[in-house]
């Protein structure tokens, strides 16, 4: 990664109760924020090692999650985006692939990226190629989630689908679920609608993160996360 030494946090934070999201997040979305940040969290610090390539990292916002887990890390982006980043190792667009060596990378972090690609089979191959053998593919998509950066969001995708591109592309799923179910996208859905009001948004992030971690929030999440998924994550090794 370029000008490591210029590195800030972005949207995410470490803390010392861990991942989170920070102020720079809009509160609409800082809900969201909070559920992706515990999740990828987990799934850095049990998989994430060796040289990591971080695909479409934008402003690199896990970075501080990971960087004590790998011995390297490559970031890459494209010219389009939205977060213009000082870090880029490289600058293309992944629908037209990885032009990067064979077998070169032990870990690819690939974070709210995949509903972006227009030739998402491509792009898959493309994965599997780079990926050393045994290495490990990290990523997380949204599901029943709002258009965002548009134009360029193209695709949802469910857990089949997602299981079917591991599967076409000699890689094992060692984990896959959902995060967030009816009640979390409902809220999140809310908070967007009540963005215009800082105090209505502040009292709705409260009221939010307070409901889903009690008893009956739980309870919703397990009875509704198959079938009204807010998004996914995943991680799938390479076997062959």
């Amino acid at each position: 990664m370029k000008n490591k030494h210029l590195w800030k946090p972005s949207k995410f934070i470490m803390t010392k109760h861990g991942c989170k999201a920070s102020r720079d997040v809009a509160l609409s979305s800082r809900f969201i924020a909070d559920i992706l940040a515990k999740v990828y969290e987990a799934l850095i610090k049990q998989h994430a090692h060796g040289l990591l390539l971080d695909l479409g990292c934008g402003k690199v916002p896990l970075y501080q999650v990971y960087k004590d887990y790998i011995s390297d890390n490559i970031c890459i982006d494209w010219a389009n985006t939205l977060h213009k980043c000082p870090h880029l190792d490289y600058e293309f667009s992944l629908n037209q692939g990885i032009p990067l060596a064979d077998e070169k990378f032990d870990t690819l972090l690939v974070t709210d990226v995949l509903e972006h690609i227009s030739n998402p089979d491509l792009l898959w191959r493309e994965m599997s190629r780079v990926l050393k053998p045994m290495g490990k593919l990290i990523l997380g998509v949204p599901f029943l989630y709002r258009i965002h950066e548009a134009p360029h969001d193209y695709n949802r995708y469910t857990e089949y689908k997602l299981r079917e591109f591991c599967e076409s592309n000699g890689l094992t799923v060692i984990y896959l679920e959902p995060y967030g179910g009816s009640q979390e996208v409902m809220l999140d859905i809310i908070a967007k609608h009540i963005g215009f009001s800082k105090i209505l948004s502040y009292l709705h992030l409260l009221f939010s993160k307070a409901f889903v971690s009690s008893i009956i929030g739980k309870k919703i999440f397990a009875k509704t996360s198959s079938k009204f998924p807010l998004g996914y994550c995943l991680v799938a090794q390479k076997t062959t």
